[in-house]
């Protein structure tokens, strides 16, 4: 993220603060600023709402964030210390019940940002009537659809979380959410598709200097083309694939750890990224993540090598990547106690845990915040260009036809992303392309949701809790059936 987009988004973050209201969602009023509260006349105005949805996706990207993704899977455990998070351990062991407050705070974080999407989608057309020149009113159709976009990522990580959900594209009253039903996971599928495709023709296919992580039309694409893999649309989804790739704006790093280093944020491997920074300062506010502090480290020195120690790489993740001779990839994703790194930064003996998630490692040279600064500069790499090639790969091996530009095949695909790791070429079946998201992918919080996708949740982790015909989705939570009885419980769990 720069610093012209940064300021941007921080200081309207504090600008657009929702007062609460008691609806079943338990979510920030939507559209609860009164009609004098900005002045749709002025050009400067115009895109505020839409900051305030990228200011709101920093409070999603939060501790529940990487709980609910990454540590419900068997690649990942609870870490920290036994007695840690108690409700992150539920969601470790399957031994959650709907009244999981991590599980709640998930639910009422995607929907915060649904909740702010709306709003700013709301203004577009107030703003677009006092434009005084085409140019000005096609902008404000521009910005609707990067919140657009947004709302969209929101629903479809709502529906693989927890399946049938409230479908709200709208400002709405208390009373009128807290009588809502659930949509059905297909309304919810049709609704993030047809969204994202309107999307596309709206917006640019990149910015201006100063504006990375900004919602662009190949990220609309790359969203979409992941949604379509979920909704077993293989055509669908490799004509989206193909235009990533044959547009040649986006490609691998040249190794895997330059990936996830700090200073390659937003990088042409990246299609989609939450932005994270202190902005440089030690204090006050800043549109930072806590993401890679919540998995730094625990107990090591000095103060800013250390971080609570959550989210370690699992025993069954560490036996597969030794198993298949990964070196690479082992290389950056595991990060040992008891060594030193590249950067010459000691992670203790102490240390709580044997081994942390090495993606997010964060050198002490850049950790210079003060205290307990681990990671704040690390951006989340949502959608990466390698994931792009193993859709596409599983997309042509699942039967995908079109009118394909770009000349990749699911070998070469495959390929292409092995070779940067270093690994021969093996025969792209399905199973080579689920073992290698699983190399490339992980501790990214995606193992969970392609293990619940492609069928194999009781294989891999039944050994860890896992129940058919339960564990699929997370529960309705507790707390918004009992702001909302039209809710109807999840099936399976007790309420």
């Amino acid at each position: 993220m720069t610093n012209t987009f940064k300021t941007l988004v921080i200081c309207l973050g504090a600008a657009f603060i929702f007062s609460a209201c008691d609806s079943f969602l338990n979510i920030e009023a939507e559209g609860s600023l009164p009609s004098t509260g900005i002045d749709h006349s002025k050009v400067d105005n115009i895109y505020k709402p839409v900051s305030a949805v990228y200011a709101q996706t920093r409070g999603l990207f939060e501790f529940n964030y990487l709980v609910v993704g990454e540590i419900s899977s068997d690649d990942s455990d609870k870490g920290s210390t036994p007695s840690d998070s108690p409700s992150a351990k539920e969601i470790d062991e399957f031994t959650f019940t709907p009244k999981n407050d991590m599980i709640n705070s998930y639910w009422v974080d995607l929907y915060n940002v649904v909740s702010a999407a709306n709003y700013a989608i709301e203004e577009m057309p107030k703003f677009e009537a006092e434009m005084k020149t085409d140019e000005l009113k096609a902008s404000t159709h521009q910005y609707a659809a990067e919140a657009r976009v947004w709302r969209a990522w929101s629903y479809f990580m709502l529906a693989k979380a927890f399946g049938r959900v409230p479908l709200i594209t709208h400002s709405m009253s208390s009373e009128e959410l807290n009588s809502l039903k659930q949509a059905s996971v297909r309304e919810i599928y049709d609704f993030a598709e047809q969204e994202l495709n309107e999307c596309l023709t709206l917006l640019p296919e990149s910015y201006p200097a100063g504006n990375d992580g900004r919602i662009n039309y190949y990220t609309a694409l790359a969203i979409l083309a992941k949604v379509y893999l979920y909704d077993h649309k293989y055509s669908e989804s490799a004509l989206c694939c193909d235009k990533i790739i044959a547009s040649g704006r986006y490609g691998l790093m040249p190794t895997y750890r330059d990936v996830f280093l700090t200073e390659n944020n937003n990088s042409r491997e990246s299609l989609f990224e939450a932005q994270s920074s202190t902005l440089g300062q030690t204090s006050g506010d800043a549109p930072y993540l806590n993401y890679a502090y919540y998995q730094g480290p625990r107990n090591n020195q000095p103060s800013n090598m250390q971080g609570w120690g959550f989210k370690v790489p699992s025993n069954s993740l560490i036996q597969f990547m030794t198993g298949r001779g990964e070196t690479e990839r082992m290389k950056t994703a595991f990060l040992y106690r008891g060594t030193v790194t590249e950067y010459g930064d000691s992670i203790m003996v102490g240390c709580a845990n044997p081994v942390y998630n090495g993606k997010v490692y964060s050198p002490s040279s850049y950790n210079t915040m003060g205290l307990n600064s681990y990671g704040r500069n690390y951006n989340i790499r949502l959608i990466r260009y390698a994931e792009i090639l193993l859709i596409m790969a599983e997309d042509l091996v699942n039967g995908a036809t079109g009118e394909f530009t770009s000349g990749t095949t699911a070998q070469s695909a495959l390929d292409e992303v092995r070779g940067r790791v270093l690994l021969p070429s093996v025969a792209a079946t399905l199973e080579n392309i689920y073992d290698e998201r699983r190399a490339e992918l992980c501790m990214e919080e995606d193992r969970f949701f392609d293990l619940v996708r492609t069928g194999r949740a009781v294989e891999f982790m039944g050994p860890c809790g896992f129940k058919a015909n339960k564990n699929e989705v997370f529960p309705v939570p507790h707390a918004q059936r009992q702001l909302n009885p039209n809710l109807d419980p999840t099936p399976g769990y007790t309420y």
